[in-house]
């Protein structure tokens, strides 16, 4: 489970910060745990993910060194948009945290 302010990746919106964790109600008034995801790099852009079975992939940050080596492959421009963002917030951030 990710916790509230937590950098991670969505596969639908790129980086992102878990902004909140709310509770959701169906039309049955169950409630359920939601992710609310705000773009790092659009901050129009937000996502209500399910905490539970979600399936949309959540995942944590490449490392440094993962972000390198996929910028040097060859195929880096065919990756995503939301790939090579995450490609280059990572190493951005690497530099910036090494000041």
């Amino acid at each position: 489970m990710f916790e509230k302010k937590e950098i991670i990746y969505s596969e639908t919106i790129g980086v992102c910060v878990v902004d909140d964790i709310v509770k959701l109600a169906d039309s049955r008034k169950d409630t359920y745990n939601y992710y609310l995801l705000r773009s790092i790099f659009d901050k129009t852009k937000r996502a209500y993910i399910p905490v539970e079975n979600h399936t949309v992939q959540l995942r944590n940050l490449i490392t440094f060194e993962e972000a390198l080596a996929i910028q040097h492959d060859a195929h880096f421009n065919k990756e995503s948009e939301q790939v090579k963002g995450e490609v280059r917030y990572v190493i951005d951030k690497n530099a910036y945290d090494r000041k």
